[in-house]
């Protein structure tokens, strides 16, 4: 789509930013002194960059009519809201006035001192030049201004914010009477003089705002001079609710081609249709109001007109001029199709001054707190929505639409969702992406009503829990924190666990597994090394569950929350409204259900001791609804992974441990293993006497007992009774030699030192003469169940583990994967924003047949 600023073209003024106030502050005065902006002084530009409206035309050619004796009305009366084109009608009869070789009289009564003129003397003034026949503090009378008017004919007389001169001239003294009472005669004189002579003509304005009365003698002033004109005037209105688009259009470009305008609004009526935001009816409505208000959306400049003009101190159509102006200005360079409410920049200045000038300066760190600043919710969720959508800024565009439609001098404010969805998208990206924008809104934005879809000054939910996050301590942080890892340990843990221990003598040195889960991210190696003062003897019994410091700022948050809304349920609930109250109990609910994950994703590191230093093991995340505790996620994990065994393969054993040696005596083996660090861990006493008997039984190996520094072989083939005493060993099996019906001890060298045979179980490194065989090529063709979310997980988990391994041994490995979904449906937005998104976030390439 091309940009707008191709197809409309702005005036020279508003391209090159010469965009002050008077350039739309119209000042029927300045003009007549020919110190007006060229827009205003120069007739040619002036009617160039004015929409003639049906009003504006019908009141000059009465004008024209009445000037030139063809008769018509001798005195109009110009009503208006503020803003609402008086002055603007006033200029263009005195330009026409001109033209058609009038004589016009001009009386603007802000521009002149009651205490020195006299209406009527100025009258005079503009049409000879001196102040003869009318000279005095007194009206003059009928005859005096029927003759001044006559000789001087034709004349147009505008007289402008007479409210304020009459005001002004009610503190004049004049006899017993006052300036104000001499000038109501005199306005009843002119009216009845301009009737009598043909060819002259007074216009008048008294505006339908109350903004100019400024105390009940004003309002008085105000009720006798609608009197004293309603007896000969007739009212006119030059610009209607309906011309406001086009008379802003006309001053604002100078060009725009409607063939390719046509193009722009069909293509996005056609989308928005289809994207069953309007239906073909309504669609066929907007269509024809967007092609009057391109390149503004319809929207625009309806909500700027009728809610913000509704403010009293909101000049209509000067005011809608001024603000667009300057957006125009701002998004020429944006490429942009055409100018949506969103697209108003409130980081500007200028911008966000038009519009805070009428509803107050508070809302300005309102603004900044939730839009326009670096950390503001509707700058995160830009980033939020994913890199699909992240150039189009579509947190800062909806929030800043909702913030324009906020509203009005009249009450009226806020946005629907459909209103929402036809007010800010583009035809590049589903409409529905909206829903999703303004969900992460909701839950980013502090003065975002919690009742509808507008601002309040008042903060809403988000800000009182940020309230009650910020009171939150340190201390009562880490509390809660050591608070639900005892709650997440399982009532009979596989390890003997301890919460963040201090000091290396608090963990006892004993057989049995232990898990220390840590307070920091790195483990003093001293917990391995030392049991108080002295060296700790089972070393390889100790795990370590460390935090990821990545992750501790996400989770701290997520507690954080928790305990804010834990407190607002228990102190605050009651002052909040019932939608307020209900959402408090669901965000509970959430954040307390997505806690165990949050602690889960922070404490994922397992560190392990090795010989020197540790070999970290990587947690994955819970799946969701997962409801094992963190000590068995981190039994399991160990034992998927071959870090902790059940039982020990007697081929391992055999060909590990019993390779270079004859013998080895039992226990030693079971003590080495609690030991060495980096040795496998078994889980229990009772795995390791199984393995052991297993080999026994397959013939692996032999059990016997040392026995004088002898071996003294017992059975092979057959399964033993093992009591791990100090006496007992395990033999290589061809030392293990039957005779028939009998049996003799197998002689061996004696045993020189109990600390000579512990030297020598080293464990060392599996050979290559374990290996049996290889495999130089694998493919694997898997078909997964998914028949529970949780099976799901662990098949997924396995497959990485495999992946993992096969990763390890060749150099080149690949994995393809095929989903297949039928007897089913999907929407296409749901396809595009669920699916695809996540696929190309991972950077995956895919291929997709659908139908």
């Amino acid at each position: 789509m091309k940009a707008f600023n191709q197809i409309a073209i702005p005036h020279e003024d508003i391209r090159e930013g010469r965009l002050t106030m008077d350039i739309f502050a119209a000042d029927l005065w300045q003009v007549v002194k020919g110190t007006a902006p060229r827009d205003y002084q120069d007739p040619d530009v002036f009617f160039r960059k004015t929409h003639i409206t049906k009003g504006l035309k019908n009141i000059l050619q009465v004008a024209e009519s009445r000037l030139k004796g063809r008769g018509g009305d001798a005195v109009i009366q110009l009503q208006t809201p503020f803003g609402g084109g008086k002055t603007h009608t006033l200029i263009a009869l005195y330009h026409k006035a001109r033209e058609w070789g009038a004589n016009v009289v001009v009386f603007e009564g802000t521009n002149f001192d009651a205490k020195e003129t006299r209406i009527w003397e100025e009258l005079e003034r503009q049409l000879t030049g001196k102040v003869e026949l009318t000279k005095g503090d007194t009206a003059p009378g009928k005859e005096k201004i029927i003759k001044l008017l006559s000789e001087n004919a034709p004349v147009l007389i505008l007289i402008d914010e007479l409210l304020e001169y009459i005001t002004k001239a009610a503190g004049v003294k004049v006899g017993d009477s006052n300036l104000a009472s001499q000038t109501y005669a005199f306005i009843q004189e002119l009216t009845e003089a301009v009737r009598a002579v043909g060819n002259a003509m007074l216009v008048i304005t008294l505006t339908s705002s109350t903004l100019e009365q400024y105390d009940e003698k004003a309002e008085e002033a105000l009720n006798r001079l609608q009197k004293i004109l309603g007896r000969t005037e007739k009212i006119y209105t030059p610009v209607s609710d309906e011309d406001i688009v086009p008379v802003v259009i006309k001053r604002l470009f100078s060009r725009i081609d409607k063939k390719e305008a046509k193009k722009i609004v069909d293509e996005f009526v056609d989308y928005i249709e289809q994207e069953g935001v309007l239906s073909k009816e309504e669609a066929a409505r907007y269509r024809e109001k967007f092609l009057e208000s391109y390149p503004f959306k319809p929207e625009v400049i309806e909500i700027l007109y009728k809610r913000w003009g509704s403010f009293p101190s909101f000049q209509r159509t000067r005011g809608v001029l001024r603000l667009l102006s300057l957006v125009v200005y701002h998004m020429l360079d944006r490429g942009v199709p055409f100018i949506r409410l969103g697209d108003f920049d409130l980081s500007n200045e200028e911008i966000r001054r038009e519009l805070i000038k009428h509803i107050g300066n508070e809302w300005d760190s309102i603004i900044y707190s939730d839009i326009t600043a670096e950390d503001s919710g509707a700058k995160i969720v830009d980033k939020m929505v994913g890199s699909t959508y992240r150039p189009y800024k579509l947190g800062t565009v909806v929030a800043t639409t909702i913030f324009m439609t906020s509203f009005s001098g009249r009450g009226e404010r806020g946005v629907t969702m459909k209103e929402l969805k036809l007010y800010t998208p583009l035809p590049v990206f589903p409409a529905s992406i909206i829903d999703t924008v303004l969900g992460y809104l909701r839950e980013r934005l502090f003065y975002l009503s919690d009742e509808g879809l507008y601002f309040v000054t008042q903060p809403n939910l988000n800000r009182i829990i940020l309230t009650y996050e910020e009171n939150i301590s340190p201390e009562e942080l880490y509390e809660e924190e050591r608070s639900l890892l005892e709650k997440n340990i399982s009532y009979k843990p596989k390890f003997k666990v301890y919460i963040h221990p201090k000091f290396p003598r608090d963990i006892a040195d004993d057989p049995e597994l232990k898990l220390l889960i840590m307070k920091n991210d790195q483990v003093d190696r001293e917990f391995v090394e030392k049991y108080g003062e002295s060296p700790r003897i089972y070393r390889n019994t100790l795990i370590f569950l460390c935090p990821d410091e990545n992750y501790r700022m996400d989770f701290q948050k997520d507690l954080r929350k928790y305990l804010a809304l834990r407190r607002i349920k228990e102190e605050k609930l009651d002052e909040l409204t019932k939608s307020q109250q209900e959402e408090v109990k669901r965000k509970f609910g959430d954040i307390k259900n997505r806690l165990y994950s949050s602690l889960r994703e922070f404490y994922r590191r397992i560190f392990l001791p090795e010989r020197e230093g540790f070999e970290i093991v990587e947690m994955e995340r819970p799946h969701p609804g997962s409801e094992d505790k963190l000590d068995e996620a981190v039994y399991d994990k160990l034992k998927s992974e071959g870090y902790i065994v059940d039982e020990i393969s007697p081929r391992i054993i055999k060909d590990r441990y019993l390779r270079d040696r004859d013998y080895l005596e039992i226990k030693k083996l079971y003590e080495s293993l609690l030991k060495i660090p980096g040795e496998l861990r078994i889980a229990s006493k009772e795995g390791f006497i199984r393995s052991i008997k297993e080999g026994v039984k397959e013939g692996y190996f032999g059990y016997g007992k040392l026995i004088d520094g002898r071996i003294e072989v017992i059975t092979i083939g057959e399964t033993p009774d093992i009591q791990l005493s100090e006496e007992e060993v395990i033999v290589k099996p061809e030392l293990c030699v039957r005779e028939e019906k009998e049996e003799k001890p197998v002689e061996t060298p004696p045993v020189e030192s109990k600390e000579e045979i512990t030297e020598e179980v080293k464990h060392p490194p599996r050979s290559k003469a374990v290996e049996e065989g290889v495999y130089r090529d694998i493919t694997l063709r898997l078909e997964i169940p998914l028949d529970s979310p949780s099976n799901v997980y662990k098949v997924f988990s396995t497959i990485l583990n495999i992946l993992k391994c096969l990763k390890s041994k060749f150099k080149n490995c690949e994995m393809e994967v095929t989903i297949r979904a039928k007897d089913g449906e999907i929407s296409k937005s749901d396809y595009e924003n669920v699916i695809v998104e996540a696929l190309r976030q991972c950077n995956i390439s895919f291929k997709v047949d659908k139908k």
